[in-house]
């Protein structure tokens, strides 16, 4: 049931901005889907192996500072009278250099806190996301500190026979956003099925039994860490040539958490799970406004969150699968008792 989620999804977003004609609305879609796919990126660790990362937000803020110091440019003085100056270059660029260098610290944070997993790489992550914050917001020459970033450059991508165009358009920008959503899925979908991602689960379900059988804990998870940062910073790119000014705001813990309720109430583990998570936690502020004060808004909120969490504590996904599965059971029985009643009937009028 849950494989045909993601196709409908996407058939159903790719129509949606060709009959929705309120900015507002499609905005509010293009930052959803940001989110999503960062959720996306968590579910991965969080859902797959098992490991909760509370400084996801680090990633997604290095991201959009990478991707839009290369577009913008910089010129930095460092220790020892070194000087590095760049004068800026294509978005596009930026985004590459965003996925890379997202997917470096991934790897360096998975070897140096895999060794001690647990609660120690919850500390390592939290840490890094702090320090990444102070960074940015101390770091004045580079990253404009409290006063911002301003003037990215939109994201800008080569087009045969048209050459470079930007896009400048929200309609532009949310199939951008859909497409890298599409593709982050897919390579999450392929990596879930392949040999490396049953790996990942049974380290999750048994990590002593994972171990006996001859898997690499560490390298396993650390590559989970460096995809799933990668792709993190992937939608922190999108988000700084998107709205074009960031400070260091983009590192607030509070993206963390709604990354996390996308994840759990959608269904950690799941291949669907962020996408319905996603969807409903993040256009769920935009149709509460306009019928009640932000105070009802988060208590309205938090109120659907904990119903989910109580009558579905597995996700939503899980729930409408084993809804599916205790449904069919009974519809097979129901078949199979009218299939047998017509012989009856037959032989009881001769």
């Amino acid at each position: 049931m849950t494989r045909f989620i993601a196709p409908l999804f996407l058939v159903v977003f790719a129509l949606v901005p060709l009959g929705l004609k309120d900015p507002y609305l499609l905005n509010a879609l293009i930052i959803t889907g940001i989110l999503t796919i960062c959720a996306m990126s968590l579910n991965l660790l969080l859902g797959f192996t098992g490991q909760l990362s509370l400084g996801h937000v680090a990633f997604f803020g290095i991201g959009a500072y990478v991707s839009a110091l290369t577009a913008l440019g910089f010129d930095v003085s460092l220790p020892l009278g070194l000087r590095i100056t760049h004068e800026g270059g294509s978005p596009l660029l930026g985004f590459v250099l965003a996925v890379g260098l997202t997917g470096l610290c991934g790897y360096l944070i998975g070897r140096l806190s895999f060794r001690v997993r647990g609660a120690y790489f919850v500390i390592v992550t939290i840490s890094f996301a702090e320090v990444v914050r102070l960074v940015a917001l101390n770091w004045v020459e580079l990253t404009q500190g409290p006063l911002a970033l301003t003037a990215i450059p939109n994201m800008v991508l080569p087009v045969p026979g048209l050459g470079d165009v930007a896009l400048r358009s929200k309609m532009q920008n949310y199939y951008l956003v859909l497409a890298v959503a599409a593709v982050s899925y897919l390579i999450i979908a392929r990596l879930v099925a392949s040999r490396f991602g049953r790996a990942m689960r049974g380290l999750k379900e048994n990590e002593s039994l994972a171990l006996s059988l001859g898997i690499n804990a560490t390298r396993t998870l650390t590559v989970a860490a460096t995809v799933s940062a990668a792709m993190a910073g992937a939608a922190g790119s999108l988000y700084a040539h998107y709205i074009r000014i960031i400070d260091p705001d983009v590192f607030l813990f509070s993206y963390t958490v709604t990354m996390v309720i996308m994840v759990v109430s959608g269904g950690k583990g799941t291949l669907a799970g962020p996408l319905v998570g996603g969807i409903l936690f993040g256009l769920l502020p935009v149709a509460l406004r306009p019928v009640m004060a932000p105070e009802a808004q988060w208590i309205v909120y938090g109120a659907i969150l904990i119903a989910i969490l109580f009558l579905m504590p597995r996700g939503i996904v899980p729930a409408l699968e084993s809804l599916a599965l205790r449904r069919r059971p009974a519809a097979e029985t129901k078949s199979a008792a009218k299939g047998a009643a017509k012989p009856a009937e037959a032989g009881a009028n001769p």
